[in-house]
């Protein structure tokens, strides 16, 4: 028997008894085991038994995350996690890590540049593989400026030494518009077929826009929305440009621009055609589903060597075949000024087929002097049907029609090389009826026009003050200059005698003996700082002083 210090937890007892193999004890009086009784310090000095060892930053026995460690999983984390948002796939999120890993020797990083760091490796491994990402979506993703992307990017590119090499292909439109189909949800509830024409319709646009330089300078992804849009509305599927803008990460205002510059070179393409004078902007869409049948026959033709083209005198395609098919007496639809009338044509449309053999050279075909004629002819048939069956009653019975879009197997045939990825070269030896210039060159041309026009009207100003005598002289100048300068003056509400701002600098800067030809570069505040506000002294006699 033994006691303790305290009494039993239980009831208070005193008596104890130390249980022999346990050794526990034991409360007489109750029978319950006394806790903590038997603690053993471990107290053994330096030669005493060891323990565990416990510290921050441990997990287990021993195993340390360091700091390197821990910031290399988030990043590759960060990594997954992005790549993810973005829809790729494991290979290329591996071949991402591969390239952060590459240029940051290994040591990742953290902070705010890191995940632009991310964006940019992403965009560029996408690029190499010719599946570029739009860097605006990229942008939204990691929630970065869109330029600050583009810096990082460009980084990346020199620091890589890419630039100028295979490695890094030019940016694939085609892959874009393909993608941006594949992701639209408005063509997810479309079928699949229509959707197929849809993809090989809108590859051919989107190289003619190539060949038209629209997309020569310009941000690729407003084209790709466009040109989509186009395609909906030719196949019935209703799809707002802001929609499909917001999609791809577009511009709305510059997608619409670019739907405008295609439809205007659709304009162009069809004045070939015998209707192309009455065929605009307002309505080429109605007339697209033609237009567009004559370009895919033009580009499906095979190149011809310029002296046979001047031996046959043909144009290339027969506009016959595709005449008739716009007038066949099966297709009928109704012209905006002439009713609701069912046109019926001629059998062949009194259109001189061509031959069967395709290398006769002596072949029939028909000129554009002979189309505009058939076109104006049809035209008065019609206006004399309709002044015959004013008041009359249909007794045929035939249901009419008004105008409305063919459908997309119609007149599309989808057998053109242009629905097909081509090299750019390629796409530049294609016919598509119309050779058109970067409209960054036409716009450049327009203004150096515009600014000649303003400096000779500003030497003509210069002349009636300096000479108010020789006035027979200043007006011998050029007078069609002055007034095609001021013609698109009268919006300007803060004009003074139909003299702007411009017209000032350009008078100052003659008076100070600037070339003209670099006035007509419009760099303006250059010139001022290096003529004007640098000492110049007025010249005496002008260079160009009428004598």
């Amino acid at each position: 028997m033994s006691s303790a210090s305290r009494g039993c937890t239980s009831c208070r007892g005193d008596s104890f008894e130390r249980d022999d193999i346990t050794g526990h004890l034991v409360c007489l009086a109750c029978g319950l085991i006394q806790e903590f009784d038997n603690y053993d310090a471990q107290l053994g000095g330096l030669n005493g038994p060891q323990g565990t060892s416990v510290r921050v930053g441990t997990a287990g026995t021993g195993t340390v995350y360091t700091y390197k460690q821990r910031k290399v999983f988030g990043a590759q984390s960060l990594i997954d996690k992005l790549t993810c948002t973005l829809g790729l796939s494991d290979a290329k999120s591996g071949d991402i890590k591969t390239m952060v890993a590459r240029i940051t020797e290994s040591e990742f990083g953290e902070g705010v540049w890191f995940p632009i760091l991310i964006g940019a490796c992403a965009y560029v491994v996408m690029r190499k593989d010719n599946k570029p990402l739009p860097i605006a979506e990229v942008a939204s993703v990691i929630d970065s400026d869109i330029y600050e992307l583009g810096r990082m990017v460009a980084r990346v590119v020199d620091f890589l030494d890419l630039k100028g090499s295979v490695e890094f292909p030019e940016f694939d439109i085609v892959w874009s518009f393909e993608r941006a189909v594949r992701k639209s949800s408005t063509l997810s509830r479309v079928g699949r077929d229509k959707v197929e024409t849809m993809r090989k319709q809108g590859i051919f646009l989107i190289q003619c826009a190539v060949k038209w330089f629209l997309t020569t300078g310009r941000r690729p992804m407003p084209v790709v929305a466009a040109v989509l849009v186009l395609v909906a509305e030719l196949n019935g599927v209703d799809m707002r440009i802001e929609d499909v803008a917001r999609e791809v990460h577009a511009n709305v205002t510059t997608s619409r621009l670019r739907y405008r510059e295609f439809l205007e070179s659709l304009v162009k393409v069809a004045q070939v055609l015998p209707w192309g004078e009455d065929v605009t902007v307002k309505n080429v869409v109605k007339s697209a589903p033609f237009v567009i049948e004559y370009m895919e026959r033009k580009s499906m033709e095979m190149p011809v060597d310029k002296k046979r083209k001047k031996v046959d005198g043909a144009i290339g395609v027969d506009l016959g075949d595709v005449v008739s098919e716009c007038l066949r007496k099966d297709v009928e639809y109704v012209t905006d000024g002439y009713g609701e009338e069912n046109i019926e044509v001629e059998q062949n449309g009194g259109i001189v087929r061509a031959g069967n053999d395709d290398n006769d050279l002596d072949r029939m075909k028909l000129s554009h002097e002979c189309l505009s004629l058939m076109y104006k002819e049809f035209l008065n048939k019609m206006r004399n049907k309709k002044n015959s069956t004013e008041g009359s009653v249909d007794i045929r019975g035939k249901k009419r029609i008004g105008f409305k879009h063919l459908a997309c197997t119609d007149w599309w045939n989808g057998k053109s090389d242009l629905t097909k990825k081509l090299l750019l070269k390629q796409i530049l030896e294609k016919d598509v009826g119309l050779d058109a210039l970067p409209p960054s060159f036409v716009t450049g041309c327009r203004v150096y026009k515009r600014r000649r026009e303003k400096i000779n009207a500003a030497k003509v100003r210069i002349n009636r003050v300096m000479h108010p005598s020789r006035t027979d002289l200043v007006e011998s100048c050029d007078s069609c200059s002055l007034e095609s300068v001021h013609a698109k003056k009268k919006r300007n509400r803060r004009r003074v005698n139909d003299i702007d701002w411009e017209d000032f600098i350009i008078e100052t800067l003659l008076l100070h003996e600037v070339k003209e030809e670099e006035i007509e570069k419009g760099h303006y505040n250059t010139l001022l700082d290096l003529h004007v506000f640098n000492g110049g002294v007025l010249p005496e006699v002008l260079p160009w002083k009428a004598k």
